[in-house]
């Protein structure tokens, strides 16, 4: 049975949360739903903040904000008014919002039982469930500050069983807690011809995608680089952008082999990219489950990441798992096993592919989502007539 279901999530600027809403919503309109997308934008981005929904339209509808980042997104005043004359309107199926951690977040419930719309969310923050550092406590925090909200949730969709235990720790109904893992599309990401080395004259290339921030740990894998003193024909391309790129390019640049390529827009580039290089590496302090991990895993790469969120779960068996505490000394003895040994590459990649093949396509992914959906929908409608009885 289609469905019509109204997606709230963001468009930009670019980040997993936009990856994920861009791959779900078009996979879920490929398989016949009715998707309306309901997106922020900044006011000077739009002139049509203000346009009423026509008949027959709404398969995108602009909220205003005042700020958005990466991480943070925040709403204007009117934003709830907007989105809840836009969904009375709508008349989904059901909402489902991919939470871009803003106070819009906290008002949903409310506006759902209201309107009596049934309210799912992809709850992405990052985390670590083993290994205390800054970083993990700052994400300890906001898993903190979110779970009595989303109690009130219908459902509760998250990547892995140890985020969802710290949910349920945290007060959230274990019933409304599901693990559906991110998946990435396998036909796109998948091993290919790539230029890229004759491009930047390497024979063997490192890859690092993600965002420059102090979570990310990059300085650990830079400073790793530098000590593992590997041949002028291996390069680091850093693939990202984010506060701290500015000062660590003044000290890490092509003298030491390392490219700063920023943030790219063009997916095919970045596939061009992952398919040219050898090894992907992911030294971050806390994850969810890294869409940028997957991609290289389904690429063929060999994976090196840290065992943080769901990451671990994900190369367990098929790459190589750090510790966060000790990202550089690990690192500055694996990097250059790489390059004296090569035939460990093409191993490592065939698990990696292997590994996303059979449990993190997207295929798999929208699978479980529709299953989720049709089951989930006769239990609210339950619910509400028990309510109403």
């Amino acid at each position: 049975m289609a469905l019509h279901i109204a997606w709230l999530g963001k468009k930009s600027p670019p980040c997993g949360n936009v990856t994920y809403s861009r791959e779900i919503t078009n996979a879920l309109q490929d398989r016949g739903h009715q998707v309306s997308f309901l997106h922020f934008v900044q006011d000077t981005e739009s002139e049509a903040l203000d346009r009423p929904l026509q008949p027959g339209d709404g398969q995108e509808v602009t909220l205003p904000c005042l700020y958005k980042s990466q991480v943070y997104t925040i709403p204007s005043l009117r934003a709830s008014k907007v989105l809840a004359s836009s969904l009375r309107q709508l008349k989904p199926d059901i909402v489902h919002a991919s939470l871009t951690l803003s106070p819009l977040d906290f008002l949903l419930p409310e506006i759902c039982e209201e309107l009596g719309i049934p309210l799912v969310a992809t709850f992405h923050p990052a985390y670590s469930d083993k290994y205390r550092n800054l970083s993990s406590g700052t994400q300890l925090v906001m898993y903190q500050l979110y779970a009595p909200f989303l109690a009130h949730y219908d459902r509760i969709i998250i990547f892995s069983q140890p985020q969802r235990e710290l949910l349920i720790r945290l007060g959230v109904p274990p019933q409304r807690v599901v693990v559906i893992p991110n998946g990435v599309d396998i036909q796109k990401y998948s091993p290919g011809p790539s230029r890229v080395k004759q491009e930047y004259n390497a024979e063997r290339i490192y890859i690092y995608q993600g965002r420059i921030a102090i979570e990310k740990n990059v300085e650990s894998l830079l400073r790793a680089w530098c000590k593992a003193k590997l041949p002028a024909n291996c390069k680091l391309l850093m693939v990202g952008g984010g506060s701290l790129m500015s000062s660590l390019i003044s000290t890490y640049g092509p003298e030491q082999n390392v490219l700063w390529l920023g943030t790219i827009l063009d997916e095919q580039r970045r596939i061009e990219l992952l398919r040219g290089a050898d090894v992907f590496i992911l030294p971050s302090f806390v994850e969810g489950l890294s869409l940028s991990l997957l991609e290289g895993m389904a690429c063929g790469l060999a994976c090196l990441a840290t065992d943080v969120g769901a990451d671990g779960e994900v190369l367990d068996g098929a790459g190589i798992i750090l510790n966060p505490q000790y990202v550089k000394s690990q690192l500055q003895t694996l990097l250059p096993l790489f390059h004296q040994h090569p035939e460990m590459i093409p191993m490592l990649g065939q698990k990696a592919r292997q590994r996303v093949v059979e449990k993190y396509s997207l295929s798999h992914n929208v699978d479980a989502l529709e299953t989720f959906y049709h089951e989930m929908l006769p239990d609210y409608n339950f619910k509400v007539s028990l309510r109403v009885s």
